[in-house]
């Protein structure tokens, strides 16, 4: 049974989305330093490493995580291995501020996904709002020029983070299941372990693809060392704990619509840190997004 929205859970529901935010500035800062599939391993293994001191307990041999390690291994597929990879990849042909914007989709998945996948049912209201989001993400995909739909042409990182949206939307519903065992629910620690340890797994298999397709080396530096170090804490631990929270709250379709917040800390970051300033019609399609969390969220 999903929770009403509280302060807390709205503040954990908002954090993440400036996590996220802050991911996609570093990753774009970044690109040019590091291959975005190895980027993506280098990230996780790093918060598996972190994480293990407060989790080790997790690969005891009577661990519940062994009983349940298909539900983890996809979960780390999806959440870790897939999304995260599609993100840093998009970023190489795209902006922060359109791959946020784009990711604004996410409502809409959320409630397809749900109602074909998962039995859910969506009310009038949540449809108006992912009308309203959706309508922002068509206003950044056109650039501000509606006849310019006529003869879009999206650049791939665009059909990336499309593709990142509906991998998250399965992913999010999927913790909804009452499948993991309740040592593992109760502790939050483990619980996030079990599924970065399976996604390290999948993106150092990724990572390893990319290295025989790919020839860019890394280019350590402070900076790239510092980058890591924040997307391994932040937008890593800190937002996957945070979102997952907040999902067995009040359940993925109004989280969903908490996501599209993104954009807005994408475009202050960006005008801060990358000098991206953003356009009018980024604030006309923000407008649009969060019309679309009022609305999906009043009872």
């Amino acid at each position: 049974m999903h929770q009403k929205l509280s302060p807390s859970t709205i503040f954990l529901l908002t954090l993440a989305p400036i996590m996220w935010a802050g991911n996609a500035i570093v990753g774009r800062a970044v690109h040019e330093m590091v291959p975005p599939i190895l980027l993506n391993c280098l990230r996780w293994s790093l918060a598996m490493l972190i994480l293990l001191p407060f989790g080790h307990h997790l690969f005891t041999r009577t661990s519940p995580m062994w009983g349940a390690w298909r539900r983890f291994a996809l979960l780390g597929l999806l959440g870790v291995g897939l999304y995260n990879a599609l993100q840093y990849l998009a970023l190489k042909t795209s902006s922060p501020i359109n791959v946020t914007l784009v990711a604004a989709s996410m409502p809409v998945w959320m409630l397809l996904i749900g109602s074909w996948f998962f039995g859910a049912t969506i009310s009038r209201r949540q449809m108006l709002g992912a009308i309203l989001s959706i309508g922002g993400v068509l206003l950044v995909l056109s650039r501000g020029d509606w006849h310019f739909l006529l003869s879009l042409r999206l650049v791939p990182g665009d059909l990336l983070m499309i593709a990142a949206a509906i991998i998250w939307s399965f992913y999010s519903w999927l913790l909804t299941l009452p499948k993991d065992p309740p040592a593992l629910r109760a502790d939050w620690v483990a619980f996030l372990l079990a599924q970065v340890t399976f996604g390290v797994i999948w993106s150092g298999l990724f990572a390893g693809i990319e290295q025989l397709t790919d020839v860019q080396a890394i280019r350590w530096s402070g900076p790239l060392i510092a980058a890591l170090a924040f997307v391994a804490i932040g937008p890593a631990i800190v937002a996957l704990r945070c979102w997952g929270l907040g999902v067995q709250r009040v359940g993925p379709t109004i989280a969903g619509f908490f996501s599209n917040l993104t954009p807005l800390f994408a475009a202050l970051m960006s005008l801060a840190f990358l000098g991206e300033a953003p356009h009018l019609y980024h604030g006309v399609a923000f407008l649009l997004i969060v019309g679309g969390i009022v609305v999906s969220s009043r009872p």
